[in-house]
């Protein structure tokens, strides 16, 4: 039986979650999950990773006319991992997508033969694609670029993972002028400790969201448990021109697993976002997620609400601080 839908909840499920699932897709794999979003000539359009039974992934196309059914899967526009290059030998995962004029942007984690890193790739209609090569390099994933330029400079949040235990990971923001070369490296918002819902490791969500307060942000925290991890999500906010300032950040995890499909699968206790589209309406939010590892699922949410959220459930200072700062 699935769990009651409380009407507090900021997040509401879309009735039919699952909207895709392996047997959706034209061939047998094992699971389809952690969708990039964006809306293409009218369409909503999800960049899904497709994981086959080879345990390799890549990125395939689905639309739909009102972003919650009636979805197509389209043979024809997909993204595949090139395995003769060292940075995409084991597969492409977790897309998200930027649009920047005409161009979407699409930032991915490859699976390379020295651990996952940020990967770029430029498309204008999903079948075409320019490949820009590596961002950051292992280990380093949760990445997704800003649509605009800062002072001259494109900005990048990404979660680089300490090759020393008990640092903690942490959301970093990266600077280039050119979308290539990287630097002015700092973390964003970093993981708390103690028993908060987001001790010890985060990393982004969907791409940053231009808001009337600011660009939000939706982030993951993982808290790890007897029976195993909970991956919830939670709520930050930066500044219109500043990204690298947090201006807002949320005390409590707004979005959790609680039905049979996200408590049940490859990944127990998982809800994975890479995309959320903005309705016409300026205020209609649609988050696309992966559940358990193993399905796409969708949630709704009003924007000024969750931005009212903000206002009304702050955190403490001390909560928000780097470590050791």
């Amino acid at each position: 039986m699935a769990g009651s839908a409380d009407p507090r909840e900021l997040f509401k499920r879309h009735k039919g979650n699952p909207i895709l699932t392996a047997a959706d897709l034209p061939r047998m794999v094992n699971a389809v999950l952690n969708p990039g979003a964006t809306v293409l000539d009218g369409r909503t359009l999800l960049l899904l990773r497709v994981e086959h039974r080879t345990g390799l992934s890549s990125l395939l196309v689905a639309t739909s006319e009102d972003g919650l059914s009636g979805w197509e899967i389209d043979r024809e526009r997909h993204l595949q991992p090139r395995s003769e290059r060292f940075e995409e030998h084991w597969g492409i995962e977790d897309p998200r997508i930027t649009q920047i004029g005409e161009d979407y942007h699409v930032v991915y984690v490859g699976y390379s033969t020295a651990g996952p890193l940020v990967c770029h790739a430029v498309t204008r209609d999903f079948v075409e694609w320019e490949h820009r090569g590596v961002l950051q390099p292992p280990e380093d994933k949760d990445a997704a670029l800003f649509p605009r330029l800062f002072d001259g400079r494109w900005a990048l949040v990404h979660r680089p993972v300490s090759a020393m235990p008990g640092l903690g990971s942490h959301i970093w923001i990266s600077f280039s002028p050119d979308l290539r070369y990287w630097g002015d490296s700092r973390i964003l918002v970093p993981a708390r400790r103690g028993g908060w819902w987001d001790a010890n490791k985060v990393g982004l969500g969907p791409p940053p969201l231009l808001t009337r307060d600011g660009w939000l942000l939706c982030y993951h925290g993982v808290r790890t448990t007897a029976s195993g991890s909970i991956y919830r999500l939670g709520l930050a906010l930066l500044d219109r021109d500043d990204p690298s300032k947090v201006i807002a950040r949320g005390n409590e995890w707004v979005f959790g697993p609680q039905e049979p499909y996200e408590r049940g699968g490859d990944v127990p206790g998982v809800v994975f976002p890479c995309g959320w589209v903005l309705r016409d309406d300026g205020d209609t939010l649609h988050l696309y997620y992966g559940a358990a590892d193993s399905s796409v699922c969708v949630a709704e949410a009003s924007l000024s609400e969750l931005l009212d959220h903000l206002e009304t459930h702050p955190s403490a200072t001390d909560a928000t601080a780097p470590p050791g700062g």
